[in-house]
């Protein structure tokens, strides 16, 4: 196998050679960069779809074809391992990529996992693709050449991360995603927490006839859960049908919208209400979950807002004990009205509690991570060129009062190091208030451009880890098989 491509004297990616159908497929260094090689008979239908400098070897022709859209679509309509699929109730892990660079390690880290997390490679918010300037099909063509050059056959999903309207799913679902996250936090009410028995009669009074806590027929229920007592008295009842009854029927209008558009395509649904301020009680969680199957959501992940704070790229803070007990009975209410997995966003780094999650979901756990990708790329030019990472750092410092402001972060200015204190430039990742100063600053040093409209930091930071993509990869593996090792199962 593969004697036809390697005899063709081309430095071939050893991971992405592979042969399927008598056709041979790899990624090659060329004089003119990378290429997609594509080697199969004369004539061949498969050689239709893509585009490139041919060339014929005897009875076989060898196409090159540029790493673009085209080729990218031509090679997952040619080899269905590079076609994103449904995950279900497997433990899982999602893996962001705003530089759509990150795949090789996040591959090898899976790897490195036995295999036993099912991953997620294309993985993006629309706030993230607004911020770093990216489309939703380029972060799936990205993750598929990643997927590609390591020779990943297992499956891998693809999440579209924090959808808020229908037009954000239609673009999505046109790029080719098969997992769909619906955040309906500002559909979220805050006034509930505050409100008195009365307040909360006027307020649930003014919902929509079809979300009165009366249709939900939950009002005085006792619901025994694993052993736990979870009474819908007048007050708990109100208090959730109040906060949560209109994102509930976002989540349920975003639902059928996606069911229409997707026609026989399957899709799977993940509930996201865990960017608010105020944890979701066991109450409210169960409140969400009978509502959502009334209204006939169907969907395989739910991420609450835990008790403590999970904050951007940083461990858990709280108490330990508070979030296994807090935990313990989400999880017991994700079986009892499942089965689904509870998902852990903005999960980077949140090492002291994965044992917990873990034990305590029973498998039935999602992992999702997006920044932390981007904050080993940053370790990674550290250790290239300080240099250059000084420069990012002393920029993400002045923009940092601005670009927090939509993100639930605690570090402070005054308690990170100056720019020109910093002796050990990787080191500084490991300080709490850098690390998150860095971490949200992600899109403003993507973007900011210099007096020529050119980007001041984006070329100069790509090109660096383009330059060095094992460098790269291995930082990202040794990150991520940190965060993937307390989730595999003995």
């Amino acid at each position: 196998m593969f004697t036809r491509l390697i005899a063709s004297n081309l430095h071939f990616f050893p991971r992405s050679l592979v042969s399927h159908n008598g056709v041979e497929y790899a990624l090659a260094q060329t004089n003119s960069g990378t290429r997609l090689a594509v080697l199969a008979a004369s004539g061949s239908t498969a050689l239709i779809a893509f585009e490139g400098e041919r060339a014929e070897q005897g009875n076989q022709t060898l196409l090159l074809a540029p790493l673009d859209a085209r080729n990218v679509a031509a090679l997952r309509a040619q080899l269905p391992w590079l076609q994103p699929r449904l995950l279900g109730l497997r433990t899982s892990a999602g893996m962001g990529d705003r530089l759509g660079l990150a795949t090789l390690g996040h591959v090898r880290a899976v790897r490195a996992a036995g295999g036993k997390i099912a991953p997620i490679f294309a993985q993006q918010s629309i706030r993230e693709m607004t911020r770093t300037g990216r489309t939703p099909q380029q972060v799936m063509d990205d993750a598929t050449w990643g997927v590609f050059t390591e020779g990943w056959q297992d499956g891998f999903g693809a999440d579209a991360d924090h959808l808020k309207t229908p037009a954000d799913i239609d673009t999505c679902l046109a790029a080719g995603f098969t997992f769909f996250t619906v955040d309906p936090g500002a559909h979220v009410d805050t006034l509930p927490e505050t409100a008195s028995l009365s307040e909360l009669r006027k307020l649930a009074e003014m919902l929509p006839d079809y979300l009165q806590p009366r249709a939900s027929g939950l009002m005085g229920r006792i619901f025994d859960i694993e052993g736990r007592s979870l009474q819908l008295d007048e007050s708990t009842l109100l208090k959730a049908a109040v906060k949560y009854g209109r994102a509930v029927a976002h989540v349920a209008i975003m639902y059928q919208h996606l069911e229409k558009s997707a026609g026989a395509r399957p899709f799977e649904l993940e509930v996201s209400v865990d960017e608010t301020y105020q944890p979701t009680s066991h109450a409210e969680h169960l409140y969400i979950a009978s509502e959502l199957k009334r209204l006939g959501v169907k969907w395989v992940s739910l991420a609450p807002r835990y008790v403590g704070r999970f904050e951007k790229g940083v461990d858990y803070i709280g108490d330990l004990a508070t979030f296994e007990a807090d935990f313990a009975g989400h999880a017991a209410i994700a079986r009892q009205f499942g089965p689904y997995k509870l998902s852990l966003h903005s999960g980077s780094d949140k090492f002291s509690i994965y044992p917990i999650a873990s034990r305590l979901s029973r498998g039935l756990v999602h992992l999702k991570t997006a920044g932390t990708s981007y904050l080993e790329a940053l370790r990674t030019i550290a250790a290239l060129n300080a240099d250059l990472f000084r420069e990012i750092y002393a920029f993400a410092r002045q923009r940092y009062g601005t670009d927090r402001a939509s993100y639930h972060v605690s570090a402070e200015l005054g308690r990170a190091p100056l720019p020109e204190d910093v002796k050990d430039p990787p080191a500084l990742l490991e300080q709490f208030d850098a690390r998150e100063i860095l971490h949200v600053t992600f899109g403003s040093v993507l973007t900011e451009q210099d007096g020529q409209g050119q980007r001041r930091f984006y070329d100069r930071l790509v090109g660096l880890l383009r330059a060095n993509p094992e460098a790269y990869a291995a930082n990202l593996e040794k990150h991520f098989i940190r965060h993937l090792e307390p989730f595999i199962a003995p």
